[in-house]
């Protein structure tokens, strides 16, 4: 038995080849090998055979994984990766299988491909997915609630109950595709496999449409709808209504709805993940002589916070779980509160005097100034020498 060629060399990739790459790698080459632009040469061929079958293989994650790790005995009757006919044949390449698959890739026939259409015939497809965005304020988040929400989607049609047809009649078999959902077109050695145009791979038509919904046995209708939004939610969290989507057309199975939440800006507190981030503006006086202050959290309550003497712009206090509840938790997160010093603007005359008298006095300690000025008085030094 002739040894094969590798399937990577064969394409020209290596093994750690990207699915992009390896469609280009083929898509060049088939063009080049193919039979239509070598008509009669048998060498082109065998050439364009090999490729194809290459690209069967490595294309498909789970062929390409057995390959990988038994080579080409994963393909072959009694393989060790159990895979004989997957793809190929007892000669080396099944023409049946998969390559149809290949030029409905590369040409873009079909479609959704061959793949897909396996047993689609005589099914009732199913219906598309939907989106719903829900902003939600922060305080919700933190809760949790029930939400009512309203969806224009498509709905099994009243008329004819999703069947598509008149009441009393029934599908007819498909006369394009006799049933079979599909459609084969012979070119050259190979033939080609597509859905069915005319029955959309149902392999059945309506002969009598339903004058409600024109025969998709479906119409469109606004459902209302509850949503549990469970306390603890972050941005961009999804929650999954199973068949709550566009229902398939023909009675087929309704596809799910997904609710995508935002969370509205707060005007107080910023979240990140658990905890909460707080901002407080404290006057110059108690930031300098300590005090308290009363600060809100996110659950309602109050909590009283005591500023030391000497507190600084920046300085960071963390209120211990008192941040957002935890997804499917007991537990919160923390709130860190951060003050800003304010400087007292518009001073009367007595208050003026008395910042004044306070600056000549040259009373108290500013740390950071100090250490600031004197670095620079260090730095202007070094520059004079």
């Amino acid at each position: 038995m002739t040894n094969k060629k590798d399937y990577y060399e064969t394409l020209g990739v290596s093994k750690s080849a990207s699915a992009d790459d390896l469609k280009k790698a083929y898509r060049k080459l088939a063009m080049q090998y193919h039979p239509d632009k070598n008509p009669g040469d048998k060498k082109a061929e065998e050439r364009f055979k090999e490729i194809s079958n290459a690209y069967d293989i490595l294309q498909d994650d789970q062929k390409r994984a057995a390959y990988d790790r038994y080579g080409h005995a994963a393909f072959t009757q009694g393989g060790m990766g159990g895979a004989a006919g997957a793809g190929a044949s007892a000669g080396g390449f099944d023409f049946s299988s998969g390559f149809a698959d290949i030029f409905e890739d590369l040409f873009g026939m079909g479609g959704q491909g061959r793949k897909q259409q396996q047993g689609s015939a005589n099914q009732a497809a199913r219906g598309s997915d939907l989106r719903y965005n829900l902003a939600i304020s922060l305080e919700e988040a933190f809760k949790g609630k029930s939400e009512t929400i309203k969806v224009t989607t498509s709905v099994a049609c009243d008329s004819c109950h999703g069947s598509g047809g008149e009441k009393g009649t029934k599908p007819v078999t498909c006369g394009t595709c006799n049933g079979d959902g599909r459609v084969r077109a012979s070119q050259g050695f190979f033939t080609i496999e597509r859905t069915c145009h005319t029955c959309q791979g149902l392999g059945k038509v309506i002969k009598d449409p339903c004058r409600i919904c024109a025969g998709s046995g479906r119409t469109r209708k606004e459902k209302t709808l509850s949503v549990n939004i469970p306390a603890g939610v972050e941005e961009g969290t999804r929650i999954r209504l199973s068949d709550e989507g566009e229902v398939g057309m023909r009675g087929g199975p309704a596809g799910d709805l997904y609710i995508f939440l935002s969370l509205k800006p707060h005007e107080i507190f910023k979240r990140e993940g658990a905890d909460i981030h707080c901002t407080i503006p404290i006057k110059m006086s108690t930031a300098t002589l300590g005090g308290s202050i009363e600060v809100p959290t996110i659950d309602g309550s109050r909590v009283k916070v005591s500023i030391p003497e000497g507190t600084q712009s920046g300085h960071q206090f963390r209120m211990r779980g008192k941040g957002m509840t935890i997804l499917r938790s007991s537990s919160r997160g923390d709130m860190y509160l951060q003050t800003n010093v304010e400087t007292p603007v518009k001073l009367n005359k007595k208050q003026r005097e008395l910042m004044k008298d306070f600056e000549k006095a040259d009373g108290g300690s500013s740390p950071e100034s100090d250490s600031f000025f004197a670095r620079m008085k260090v730095f202007w030094e070094d520059l004079k020498e």
